[in-house]
C-alpha cells in the first residue's frame, strides 16, 4: 500500500491507497518526513486537497474506498450530502436517515470516518450550535468551518467550543 505524507496548514496529513482508491486520509499530531506522492492517484489527492486548503476546490473527484460497516457506509455517504461551506446538526444527520434514536451509533460512525476532509464530518455540530467530537481536534474543526465560510465570502462564523 503506498503512504505519503503532507503538509497542510493544520498539519501532517497521512494518505493511503489501496486498489487504485484513496482508502485513508488522516491528520496527525506527530511530526513525519514529508513523503511525496509515489502514484498518480497520490498525486491527484494530494493536488486535491492543496486546491481545497487554496479555498480552489469544493468537491473531491478521486476515487474513495471506505471500509466499514453497511451501517458506517450509509452514515459516511450521508456526510456526502452536506454542502460546502454548510452544517448540519447529529440530530438532523439521524432524521435524515430515518433512524432519529441512533444519534448517539451515527456520531460514533462519523468519528470512524477513515477520509478526512474529503468526507465531511467536519460539517455536522452539536444541536446547540456547538463543535463537539472530532477526531482530529476541535481547533482543526472550527478551522475546516471557517475556512469554508470564508471562501464563500459569509465570513467567520462564531462557532463555540
Amino acid at each position: 500500500m503506498p503512504v505519503a505524507y503532507f503538509q497542510t496548514p493544520v498539519g501532517i496529513a497521512r494518505i493511503i491507497e489501496e486498489d487504485a482508491f484513496i482508502s485513508s486520509i488522516s491528520i496527525r499530531d506527530e511530526e513525519y518526513d514529508i513523503e511525496p506522492a509515489s502514484t498518480p492517484l497520490m498525486q491527484t489527492a494530494i493536488h486535491q486537497l492543496n486546491e481545497y486548503f487554496a479555498g480552489k476546490r469544493r468537491e473531491f473527484t478521486f476515487p474513495i474506498k471506505q471500509s466499514g460497516s453497511n451501517f458506517q457506509q450509509e452514515v459516511w455517504n450521508e456526510l456526502m450530502k452536506i454542502p460546502y461551506g454548510s452544517t448540519i446538526t447529529y440530530t438532523q444527520q439521524s432524521n435524515q436517515m430515518n433512524n432519529p434514536l441512533a444519534i448517539r451509533a451515527i456520531a460514533a460512525a462519523n468519528g470512524r470516518n477513515p477520509l478526512w476532509v474529503v468526507v465531511p464530518c467536519h460539517r455536522v455540530i452539536g444541536a446547540n450550535g456547538s463543535l463537539t467530537g472530532y477526531a482530529g481536534g476541535i481547533w482543526r474543526k472550527q478551522w475546516l468551518l471557517e475556512h469554508e465560510a470564508k471562501v464563500l465570502g459569509i465570513g467567520q462564523t462564531k462557532l463555540e467550543f
